[in-house]
């Protein structure tokens, strides 16, 4: 596979936005992500940005697969979501050392070669988000042929499309990853996703594992490590980086409007109107900053474990902020268009929709504030 320089990912993730945006409507009607949009992912080569040079992926740095994330999204928030998964795992992955080296080859070469979709596959109706804590209802059992796997996950980015899923389970009192093929027979999918508030067409949808057998290659992770494992500072990131692109479309479709629009009594675009000029500088005045303060944080990262916990509070900063800013400029957009705008006649409804997933996903809320709250503590501490 050709090697996909910075440049040439902005430019390839341009291309794959401007098709995919002539779906995203539709696929939010239909709450289903298009078939051509996972292909076009898979043969351009978008999946390997991050993975290693040495196994046939482009080894971009994370400030570069942002990029190219933040021109994708711009084109449709739910491909994007499905493209970044993937991302944010192996983008992880590569920098913890997460996996043995021929795991972590064999995951690679999956992608570059066969096209494989691959996630992280962890959330369940009772346990929630894992980043809280505590152990899937999800459970390995062994099996003369592996392990017998059994178990209900949620949020599960990608729905069908995806060929190799990384799914937290139980092993025994032990915490756990599996490696399920998308084929194996026991893999049922409920479409639960469709109607939701956000990012319909991500077939973020129900799992089902009903006596799926793997072999016994396919447990990869077992026990509870000596030490806490580290942060990974990539879901945060390419999740940020979502709802910035998204919210910069509405930016984009609204000032479009403001062009277009001609009242009969006003006689000319009501783009010529201070107070239309007004609401359109506070939108991009707070999309400047949040586009500043994702790219200096991204550029900033490291990766590396003397830097991580330093660094760590700026990650947080950044993706609160930038969802934060992503749903007040959405809705700012909104009141621009005025009726129009909650209407199918543009596509600013689906924007404001699509950035309210942003609020939910971890680090959020007083989570996020009381993470932040404390380092400046700390540092005043320190300087004292």
């Amino acid at each position: 596979m050709k090697h996909i320089r910075q440049t040439s990912a902005i430019e390839l993730a341009r291309l794959l936005a401007r098709d995919f945006a002539q779906r995203a409507d539709q696929a939010d009607v239909r709450g289903k992500l298009p078939d051509e949009d996972v292909a076009a992912l898979k043969a351009s080569g978008y999946l390997t940005l991050n993975l290693p040079l040495e196994y046939g992926g482009q080894n971009l740095s994370m400030y570069d697969c942002l990029a190219a994330q933040y021109e994708l999204a711009r084109g449709s928030g739910a491909s994007a979501m499905v493209a970044g998964m993937p991302m944010q795992v192996f983008g992880h992955a590569r920098e913890i050392d997460q996996w043995p080296a021929e795991t972590f080859e064999w995951f690679c070469r999956a992608v570059v070669q066969e096209g494989a979709l691959f996630n992280s596959v962890a959330s369940e109706p009772q346990l929630g988000s894992p980043s809280r804590g505590g152990l899937p209802d999800t459970c390995a059992v062994s099996h003369p042929d592996g392990w017998r796997i059994n178990g209900h996950k949620t949020w599960t980015t990608g729905g069908k499309h995806l060929t190799h899923l990384l799914v937290r389970v139980r092993v025994e009192d032990d915490p756990g990853v599996v490696l399920v093929l998308g084929d194996t027979p026991g893999v049922r999918w409920e479409e639960t996703w469709s109607n939701s508030l956000s990012l319909r067409a991500s077939d973020s949808h129900d799992l089902f594992l009903e006596d799926v057998i793997v072999p016994p290659q396919h447990l990869i992770e077992r026990g509870q490590p000596a030490l806490p494992p580290p942060p990974n500072a990539w879901f945060p990131m390419v999740m940020a980086t979502l709802y910035l692109g998204i919210a910069v479309a509405a930016r984009d479709c609204v000032i479009r409007f403001t062009l277009e629009r001609v009242p009969t009594a006003l006689g000319k675009p009501i783009a010529t109107l201070p107070k239309i000029q007004r609401q359109i500088g506070e939108i991009d005045l707070q999309l400047q900053a949040a586009k500043a303060l994702l790219f200096k944080t991204a550029a900033e990262w490291v990766g590396d474990d003397a830097h991580r916990n330093h660094q760590m509070p700026q990650i947080v900063t950044t993706k609160h902020l930038v969802a934060e800013i992503a749903n007040e400029v959405t809705e700012k957009a909104l009141r621009v268009a005025g009726g129009q705008a909650i209407t199918k006649t543009l596509p600013l409804e689906r924007y404001f929709r699509d950035v309210r997933a942003g609020l939910m996903q971890p680090p959020s809320g007083d989570t996020a504030l009381e993470i932040i709250g404390r380092h400046a503590i700390d540092q005043a501490k320190a300087d004292a």
